[in-house]
């Protein structure tokens, strides 16, 4: 994807569609100041074309001199601004129509409609940020959990690019050693110890990697199955957790045909619940569709959460029940524990076992802790987090080239570094970045960002 020309003026509406208090149209260009200074008065009789940076000014945007609404005018100037180039910002009240109608008063007086992600991908071309911290400016405006919102609110204060320019010194101090070597036998070079920080290399990659998971969970939302046989207690269950009702409740076995999809926000993370239809044989056909999504379901979710009546004795489906979903990540469930509870975790024959009940509440909490550690896995303790499948698949390339580094003969050892420190270069976009992948990258984000 070519990128954009950033040598001419864009204009956007920067805020949410819809209908708000405030509402922000943003220019960026060499014609910024001019466009502003032919639309908005100020109050004060100011000269906008000669207002210094980092000022604002109250007074009325216009239109051939009409009066469109009352507002301010920000100005930055290049190069100190989020672009590197004058850049403004008209504030007026948030109605659709006059934000359509001043937007399209800066486009004919010469700027151009942005597109996804321009202003923020000027501010990378100028230096304001790497692509590490612009990709974490996705990350924060489409955060959707706590968690999210924090891991990507570290990565845009240049969590990950440290991490990574703290790899890319390491591995080049292990390169140029491996170099001198090489390029000078007949010096008398020793050789270095290149096992030990290639294997550190290693471990600080596979800490990042590990994070992976978690940050796409984070950002999209786990798919989280509740998976059982009929009356096991799953809609009284999603019900509970979500804290009103949204699942149909009722005593007759097969009530839910289809599967029921809901986000539920569990503190720093988000799930997509998904609840189910019974497991169990059935000679109707209906039914008998809706078990199956259930168990296609379950095998494609992030997390399962197996739900069994805690009141009632187990007996051979139950079992059965076992044998088919358990896997490290299924959380079982008794359900109904605030009645005397029929069996325990050892009869079921698993590890673990939560308690709930969805008619007190007992045991939620709990619940809500164990699928927000399973989502999390071993990143929950972890400050940086990856926040792109980008961001993965380069440093998946960098961690197989250090592990070949590792074994191999100092001839292919440099091939192999080179090839990670041009990945690590990758994720901040230091070195040498195609454009097709910064048109990808910045193609995600949206107008006006």
């Amino acid at each position: 994807m070519p990128l954009p020309p950033i040598d001419d003026t864009i204009a956007a509406i920067a805020t949410a569609p819809g209908t708000g208090a405030i509402g922000v149209v943003r220019v960026s260009g060499p014609e910024a100041l001019a466009i502003a200074a032919a639309l908005f008065r100020p109050a004060n009789a100011a000269d906008v074309a000669t207002t210094p940076g980092g000022r604002f000014l109250v007074g009325w945007v216009v239109e051939d001199d009409r009066p469109l609404d009352q507002g301010v005018l920000l100005v930055f100037r290049a190069p100190a601004s989020a672009t590197g180039q004058d850049v403004v910002e008209l504030q007026v009240h948030g109605g659709p129509a006059l934000l359509r109608a001043l937007l399209q008063a800066c486009l004919r007086r010469g700027a151009r409609a942005a597109g996804p992600g321009e202003f923020t991908l000027r501010g990378f071309l100028a230096g304001k940020l790497d692509l590490a911290q612009a990709e974490s400016v996705q990350a924060l405006v489409s955060a959707r959990s706590e968690a999210a919102r924090r891991h990507a609110g570290i990565g845009l204060a240049g969590g990950l690019s440290q991490r990574i320019d703290n790899l890319q010194r390491d591995l080049t101090d292990v390169y140029a050693a491996v170099l001198a070597l090489l390029d000078y036998p007949e010096e008398g070079v020793p050789e270095a110890d290149v096992a030990a920080p290639l294997a550190q290399a290693l471990t600080e990659l596979d800490a990042l990697l590990a994070t992976a998971r978690a940050g796409r969970a984070a950002q999209l939302g786990a798919s989280m199955a509740l998976v059982g046989r009929p009356n096991a207690g799953k809609s009284s269950l999603l019900n509970a957790l979500l804290g009103y009702e949204r699942a149909l409740v009722s005593a007759v076995p097969g009530t839910t045909r289809d599967y029921l999809e809901v986000p539920l926000e569990l503190g720093r993370a988000s799930v997509i619940a998904i609840d189910t239809a019974g497991l169990r044989a059935t000679s109707d056909e209906v039914e008998g569709e809706g078990v199956r999504l259930a168990r296609t379901v379950a095998r494609g979710a992030d997390v399962v959460v197996a739900v069994i009546d805690g009141a009632r004795e187990l007996d051979d489906e139950d079992r059965a029940l076992v044998r088919e979903l358990s896997g490290d990540r299924t959380l079982w469930v008794a359900t109904k524990a605030d009645v005397a509870q029929a069996w325990d975790a050892h009869d079921l024959g698993v590890a673990a076992l939560a308690r709930v009940s969805a008619t007190d509440g007992s045991g939620l909490q709990a619940l809500r802790d164990a699928l927000e550690a399973v989502v999390l896995g071993d990143a929950a303790a972890t400050e940086v987090w990856l926040v792109s499948e980008r961001q993965e698949a380069v440093l998946r390339e960098a961690r197989e080239a250090v592990a070949r580094a590792l074994t191999a003969p100092d001839d292919l050892r440099s091939l192999d570094l080179e090839t990670a420190l041009r990945a690590l270069a990758a994720v901040t976009g230091r070195g040498d970045v195609a454009e097709d992948t910064l048109g990808e990258v910045f193609a995600r984000f949206c107008v006006g960002k």
